[in-house]
């Protein structure tokens, strides 16, 4: 039997939860059982604990759906947990290094509650704070003599809790929102021997979402729910007057101050929950409570009574709910500026959605793939596509399309209920009520993204504000992704509440829906000559460049590799041009509008650590990185993972090397077919043709999450035929 049980509630935090993990099992003293809560086995969270607990017998998987909530998962833990004390911590939370080895010394006094201190560590800035604890006695002490040590104002994970304690009065999370307060007011009345620990235990991370007891919304009414609980449980145990007083204070000075915040609750609820709380108030009142001076205790006083309106003046509510002036962005015009005005004081079009992609360059990537998709399931949805100006010639025939900066632009912003970006809409676009913003994104993340790249200059510098990234991300309601990797560097990268849409990326259904004709025609296109095999040297772009940089002898790498092959160039889409000309075996690419065509005339991808070997990977055909700068451009761009230790093929660091692997054909033996299969196992999850379509009848269409067609196993997938025999034997 251990002696310490944590328990590790995981929803929604998978980007941080490894740091948590690894808090836990780094730990000096190691007599620990470490339980996970996870939505299930095969949710982003539950993926990664299944690699922890492959690795270590300490790590026991559970699973709990999400819409049971909070307590529920803690209690799932509790439930199969096996040692002497509990602990709970926050998935995005970490234990300070010794912790578990203080906690050891301090418990041998057979405390049932060990109350301890935390830190609270700010998202961004990093800047720590630690919450005073109230002063109490030294050892265990009866809580009678620290009548103000609760567990209202402790959460649950400040803790460490005797779990025969907990069996014996039988205590589990309460149910609903605002289980932490019910817990720890549970706990409260029963604990007879509590003890203190000074010592930092816990760093918490202040998400900069905050927290969603403090969000708007009609969970705001839990609170009394668990306060009501608690308060009939202390006066059915019979808690001291003192502990009673206590309780009651705590617990009511939350109510005020959720009552004297006008936006916590929506309008129609405001006056019912302050009568409801004025009810408990003289319900649960306490022998011998007197409330504190001055306007607090008068403050009592309206809630004692239920005068809701006295106490909205008081607070000076009508000051709050004036009328707030809208921040109206600023075209380029004072006329456009007023015209936009205008457009937003009209109704929105709810049949109207606006695209854009890569900050209105064309028709092309994710965005593009809805809108056609949009076309054919929601006709009755008129799409514009957001364009530069020299864009517009090269948009396919029907689309319909505003040029950015127009009076039409600014008027489809003012009034479309859809927003669909693979990249953002200009910083002075409003998010009105009621829209929808889909951020559709561009890739699979290996390079740092979003305020991940804060800590290397030259990327940050070239970034902007990261405040003003924020503010972009707070416009966004649904975020897509295309593999749980993906899922967890994006809620790193870009914290914000919206919700992650594993649906794929639309822009690669057409791997899974182009046929072998489909290929010949766009090969025939491109000017790929018949009978050869065409590599598509695709480089990323690095930060520290002003221009593109081939980063390879193109010519001499041909002359090296033979006439059987051809190469495809594509420069990053930063860039207008590669080469600027074709010539000889060498194809430039990178003016033609669809990546996606591109990809499907290749029959074997070369490059970097551009994100386009994630798209690629779909067609499961051979991948090539030339990783001759892996080392510098680590440092000086940041990565999520080493994608020379898990790449998708063979690894070339000089162009003598990346000679090689296509003169002895590795690029296409079984050691590659066997890198490549992993690869795409861990980044090809979600895509399988019908992204798009997941996408449109979500978003567009409004079904439920239940409705949405399910992905398709990668085992039964049918992608696209290459056009080179040998390639696809």
């Amino acid at each position: 039997m251990p002696l310490f049980s944590v328990i590790v509630p995981t929803h929604g935090v998978a980007g941080r939860l490894a740091d948590a993990l690894d808090s836990v099992l780094a730990q000096s003293f190691g007599d620990l059982e470490l339980i996970p809560v996870c939505d299930g086995p095969e949710s982003p969270e539950g993926e990664l604990v299944a690699g922890y607990a492959a690795r270590d017998s300490r790590v026991v998987p559970l699973y709990s759906p999400p819409s049971c909530g909070l307590g529920a998962a803690r209690n799932t833990g509790i439930g199969v947990a096996r040692g002497t004390y509990l602990l709970f911590l926050d998935g995005d939370d970490v234990l300070v290094p010794g912790a578990l080895a203080t906690l050891d010394a301090e418990l041998r006094h057979n405390a049932d509650v060990l109350y301890f201190a935390h830190e609270r560590v700010h998202w961004w800035s990093g800047a720590t704070t630690k919450p005073p604890l109230p002063p109490t006695p030294r050892g265990v002490f009866a809580p009678d003599r620290a009548p103000q040590l609760t567990g209202v104002r402790l959460p649950a994970w400040s803790a460490a809790y005797r779990r025969a304690f907990l069996l014996e009065h039988r205590l589990t999370f309460p149910d609903g929102h605002f289980t932490d307060l019910g817990w720890g007011g549970l706990v409260t009345v029963a604990a007879g021997r509590v003890a203190v620990l000074r010592s930092v235990v816990v760093r918490h991370l202040l998400r900069r979402q905050g927290s969603k007891l403090n969000a708007p919304g009609e969970q705001q009414l839990h609170l009394l729910d668990q306060i009501d609980l608690v308060m009939r449980t202390a006066a059915e145990q019979g808690l001291s007057d003192e502990r009673s007083q206590a309780l009651f204070d705590q617990f009511f000075t939350l109510v005020l101050k959720t009552a004297a915040h006008p936006n916590r609750l929506p309008a129609r609820h405001r006056r019912a929950f302050f009568r409801c709380a004025g009810t408990l108030y003289r319900r649960h009142r306490p022998a011998g409570f007197q409330p504190p001076a001055g306007s607090v205790g008068v403050q009592h006083r309206l809630l004692a009574a239920g005068a809701y309106s006295a106490f909205r003046t008081l607070r000076g509510a009508n000051r709050a709910a004036a009328k707030a002036v809208r921040r109206v962005p600023r075209p380029r015009m004072p006329r456009t500026r007023a015209r936009y005005a205008t457009h937003l004081r009209r109704a929105l079009d709810e049949n109207l959605a606006v695209y854009c992609a890569y900050w209105g360059r064309g028709y092309a990537c994710n965005p593009a793939a809805i809108h056609a998709k949009a076309r054919e399931l929601a006709p009755h949805i008129r799409s514009v596509f957001l364009v530069e100006p020299g864009a517009v010639d090269e948009l396919p025939k029907g689309v319909e399309h505003a040029v950015i900066g127009s009076r039409r632009y600014w008027e489809v912003l003012a009034r479309a209920k859809y927003f669909i970006n693979n990249a953002n809409f200009a910083d002075g676009v409003v998010k009105r009520p009621g829209t929808v913003h889909v951020q559709t994104q561009h890739g699979t993340p290996l390079k740092k993204m979003g305020v991940d790249q804060s800590t290397y200059p030259v990327v940050a510098a070239a970034t902007g504000s990261f405040k003003k990234l924020l503010n972009r991300v707070d416009r966004w309601d649904y975020n897509l992704s295309s593999n749980h990797h993906s899922t967890q560097m994006w809620e790193r990268a870009f914290p914000g509440t919206y919700e992650a849409l594993e649906y794929g990326y639309p822009r690669n259904d057409v791997y899974y829906t182009a046929t072998a004709d489909d290929v010949a025609r766009v090969r025939e296109r491109l000017g790929v000559p018949e009978g050869r095999t065409a590599l598509l040297y695709a480089p990323t772009h690095r930060d520290h460049s002003t221009g593109f940089e081939a980063r390879l002898d193109l010519e001499a790498f041909c002359e090296e590799i033979g006439d059987e092959f051809v190469v495809l160039l594509r420069a990053h889409y930063f860039y207008d041009e590669g080469r600027g000309k074709s010539s000889g075996r060498i194809i430039d690419v990178t003016r033609h509008r669809s990546s996606e065509d591109v990809c499907l005339a290749a029959d074997v991808l070369i490059t970097d650590y551009s994100s386009i070997m994630f798209d690629y990977a779909n067609l499961d055909r051979p991948i090539v990185v030339y990783a001759d700068d892996w080392e510098v451009y680590r440092e000086t761009r940041g990565v999520y993972f080493d994608v020379t230790q898990a790449p998708p093929g063979p690894v070339a660091r000089t162009p003598q090397e990346l000679a090689r692997v296509f003169h002895d054909r590795s690029y296409a033996d079984a050691s590659s077919r066997a890198l490549r299969a992993e690869f795409r196992e861990r980044f090809c999850q979600f895509d399988d043709g019908r992204a798009a379509e997941r996408v449109v009848r979500r978003v567009l269409l409004g079904e439920p999450p239940e409705a949405i067609p399910p992905v398709v196993p990668l085992a039964e997938r049918v992608v696209a035929p290459a056009a080179s025999i040998f390639v696809r034997s």
